[in-house]
């Protein structure tokens, strides 16, 4: 059972949601853009994306995408509509099984289920990462990233898929506190209690994927980071194994090659 009594460092919603919507502004001013274009998955982090990015730009400057595919939940579609309707922003809905289903023809077979089921599921967010730049590219404006720091420091996302972005407004935050600035910002309570999905399959959930809930890779992150303790203490500060906490070290040093450009020998020594 895990110590209930840590506290994770607690932020101000208000003031994160005003830094935020100006980060997202001045990076639109310096790169002389013209909008943004957000995926929008009918989830907690899309949804508190794209509220904050309507404080930040025009409503008309702002296309909201949704990609569903057959293992999308019905129900993901139907908020992340709402969450467009809610702001007002221009948005579309584009099924990816037709080019999935193109790529799947080309037969390339993996060594086992679990490695076909982890490359499709790879492959649907590239897919999505290419219709969101096609779209941004075409209206000269940025593709708006909606991963946390929990996901992006413990590698749960796809390189060059919701990896591949020009902006990440919620990178400095753990789920805990996008969850925060959810209930601030007022998004349907229907979208920050359901499980967190990727819907990368039927019946998946981030949090059973990952083998740990957010609340206490939260604490365990926040002790290792924030804190700087050693394994031996964030296990017994939180009452856990000391084989948990390797284990989620053990993922943020297998994730730190997404998080960075990829490396290059050097040759023309100075």
């Amino acid at each position: 059972m895990q110590n209930e009594t840590i506290v994770l460092s607690s932020i101000d919603p208000e003031k994160s949601v005003e830094t935020i919507s100006k980060f997202i502004n001045n990076i639109i001013i310096q790169s002389h853009s013209d909008g943004l274009v957000v995926g929008l998955s009918g989830g907690i982090d899309s949804s508190v994306v794209a509220y904050i990015s309507a404080r930040a730009v025009n409503d008309d400057n702002i296309l909201g995408l949704i990609m569903p595919s057959k293992t999308t939940p019905t129900e993901d579609v139907e908020d992340a509509k709402l969450v467009a309707e809610n702001l007002g922003i221009k948005k579309k809905v584009i099924n990816i099984d037709n080019v999935l289903n193109q790529f799947l023809k080309l037969n390339i077979h993996s060594n086992s289920d679990k490695e076909i089921k982890t490359a499709q599921a790879n492959l649907k967010a590239r897919l999505r990462m290419m219709i969101l730049y096609y779209h941004a590219n075409s209206m000269n404006r940025l593709v708006l990233g909606t991963g946390n720091k929990s996901e992006l420091k413990v590698g749960y996302f796809t390189k060059y898929g919701d990896g591949g972005v020009d902006l990440l407004p919620l990178g400095d935050l753990y789920k805990t506190d996008v969850q925060k600035i959810a209930k601030y910002l007022e998004i349907p309570e229907n979208i920050i209690n359901k499980p967190p999905s990727a819907g990368l399959w039927h019946g998946q959930t981030d949090e059973e994927e990952m083998g740990i809930s957010y609340l206490l890779l939260d604490k365990i992150l926040h002790l290792l980071l924030d804190q700087n303790l050693n394994v031996d203490r964030v296990a017994d500060e939180l009452e856990i194994s000391e084989k948990e906490v390797l284990r989620i070290k053990s993922m943020m040093a297998a994730a730190e090659h997404k998080l960075v450009p990829p490396p290059i020998p050097e040759i023309r020594r100075r």
